[in-house]
């Protein structure tokens, strides 16, 4: 009798529900195929637009998962399940999660941006979210800059993309900005032609743009000239500090005097009155 029961409650559930199971495994079945060409489309549009692969790997991920989620509902809808009740409490959950993290996800989508746009990159030497040096690693939240000192920064995404950033890097040029102080007596001219010979005799400099020589200020102590040659990034530093040592012992050779900051004192004597 037992058996024979089983066997009865079998044939009455097997016409209601069989159906109903095979057509859940169809949904998952097909619910897979349709994510796994999702991902795969994604992967291609962002191989063809040259998205940077972290972002990439993230949007497809995204893509495949959307899928599958909607597959698995339409699954348990294939059974009744009420859905709408289950995607209001998985919706109220991630609004309780996000405004929980809004700090993070904020860090987020500024990374997504930074990946998209690249206002730097690797290697670059840049000034970004109150940091100076270059960057190291990027990721979805933090961008990693070493310190010329060789400190490792680490910056939230949401702070760089907030605030100006400056791309030292970015160009394969940059102008060298010098000031050199001559002294009220010396010569002009002397020393604009002295400063131009050490830049034409330094191959580092470039001849186009032209290097630039003139009066910036008539200052209190000095007549201040403004130099400005043009080097590759690479050289910047080393003419810049080359260029310093080699002017001030131009110049010295030259008798043309290179002031430090003083101060004159004149003193009035009073004739004093006779009684």
């Amino acid at each position: 009798m037992n058996i024979d029961n089983i066997l009865n409650t079998m044939g009455e559930i097997l016409p209601v529900y069989g159906l109903k199971i095979l057509g859940a495994i169809v949904v998952l079945i097909v619910g897979r195929i349709i994510a796994g060409l999702v991902r795969t489309l994604i992967r291609k549009i962002n191989t063809r637009t040259g998205v940077d692969s972290t972002v990439g790997n993230f949007l497809e991920n995204l893509g495949y998962y959307l899928v599958m989620t909607f597959t698995i509902l339409g699954a348990m809808g294939n059974f009744g399940v009420q859905t709408a009740s289950i995607v209001a409490v998985l919706g109220a959950t991630g609004f309780a999660i996000g405004f929980a993290m809004q700090g993070s996800l904020a860090n987020f989508a500024a990374g997504v941006m930074l990946l998209v746009f690249r206002p730097y990159r690797l290697g670059d030497f840049v000034e970004a979210g109150g940091a100076t040096g270059t960057v190291k690693n990027m990721t979805l939240f933090t961008t990693v800059i070493n310190t010329p000192d060789n400190i490792r920064i680490i910056v939230p995404n949401g702070k760089i993309f907030g605030d100006t950033i400056k791309n030292i890097s970015a160009e394969s040029t940059r102008r060298v900005d010098m000031v050199v102080g001559i002294g009220y007596g010396s010569s002009i001219p002397a020393a604009k032609e002295i400063i131009s010979r050490l830049l034409i005799s330094d191959s580092r400099v470039l001849k186009d743009p032209a290097p630039q020589i003139e009066v910036a200020e008539l200052a209190d102590c000095s007549v201040n000239l403004v130099v400005r040659p043009w080097v590759n990034k690479e050289d910047y530093w080393a003419v810049k500090f080359s260029f310093t040592q080699k002017v001030k012992e131009a110049l010295d050779h030259a008798g043309i005097e290179i002031p430090f900051p003083q101060t004159v004192v004149h003193q009035a004597t009073a004739k004093s009155a006779e009684g």
